[in-house]
């Protein structure tokens, strides 16, 4: 029973194969998953999908990459489309300073719009931070987070970093990268975070773990990161697994 808590079977790379890729990943233990949705198509897949399976959750919201584009239409219609049932967090929302599509400051205007919102409708959120550690950080810091709580989606910093977004209350999301031979810093944190903190994820179709790396991810590789967290840690995979399921049903509040 493992949760890929953050996955995107609603982008082109899954068209011709969608329903065998689920299939898969059902075989391969992984019994849930959350499908994040960036932008108005992507949404609207994730949607889709959410309905249409029982197993798959929605988590819609607005990628800094497309910040520019954000306007008061595109925020009404988001605040709308959070109360469709099985939509269990706000995201894939935050900042990029890799790609630079937009500037920081509208960036950060998205951002902290979209925190507001998972306030206003008591969601948590999901986190992509690239190249913005530490203004991400402070903006969290600044919003009050905790009150909704959320997910630092592939985290992808050192031991000190995890411990400062632990401390605003929000969960560490470790995705195929932790099991790369160089990700050291990020080895030492899957043997340390709190277990009631972890989550599992893919990102597919990115990130593929060894011995996929390179190739097409999804969500049925998810056991492979489970695997490698069980192995830095001692424990077992059922206990990773099991663990990381509870966690994600608690902060998506199902089952309630």
């Amino acid at each position: 029973m493992i949760f890929d808590s953050h996955t995107h079977l609603n982008v082109e790379q899954f068209k011709d194969d969608l329903k065998e890729t689920i299939e898969r990943a059902h075989e391969n233990g992984v019994t849930e998953m959350a499908v994040v949705g960036f932008d108005e198509p992507t949404i609207e897949k994730s949607l889709e999908l959410s309905q249409e399976y029982a197993n798959i959750h929605s988590i819609i919201g607005w990628h800094p990459t497309e910040a520019g584009s954000y306007t008061p239409q595109i925020e009404s219609k988001l605040q709308q489309l959070l109360t469709t049932p099985k939509v269990v967090a706000l995201g894939e929302i935050g900042l990029d300073y890799y790609w630079m599509e937009d500037p920081k400051d509208v960036q950060e205007k998205v951002f902290r719009r979209q925190l507001a919102i998972s306030r206003e409708m008591n969601l948590p959120f999901s986190i992509h931070t690239r190249d913005a550690m530490e203004d991400t950080y402070n903006i969290l810091k600044d919003e009050n987070v905790h009150l909704t709580g959320g997910i630092m989606h592939s985290f992808s910093g050192d031991i000190e970093w995890m411990k400062r977004f632990l401390d605003l209350g929000l969960h560490i999301s470790l995705s195929g990268v932790v099991t790369f031979k160089k990700a050291i810093e990020l080895h030492e944190v899957a043997k340390v975070v709190p277990l009631e903190s972890l989550l599992v994820e893919t990102d597919a179709p990115y990130l593929a773990p060894v011995p996929f790396r390179g190739k097409r991810n999804e969500p049925a590789y998810t056991r492979y990161v489970v695997e490698k967290i069980a192995e830095l840690r001692g424990v077992s995979v059922e206990e990773i697994a099991q663990q990381t399921t509870q966690n994600a049903h608690r902060l998506f509040r199902l089952g309630e």
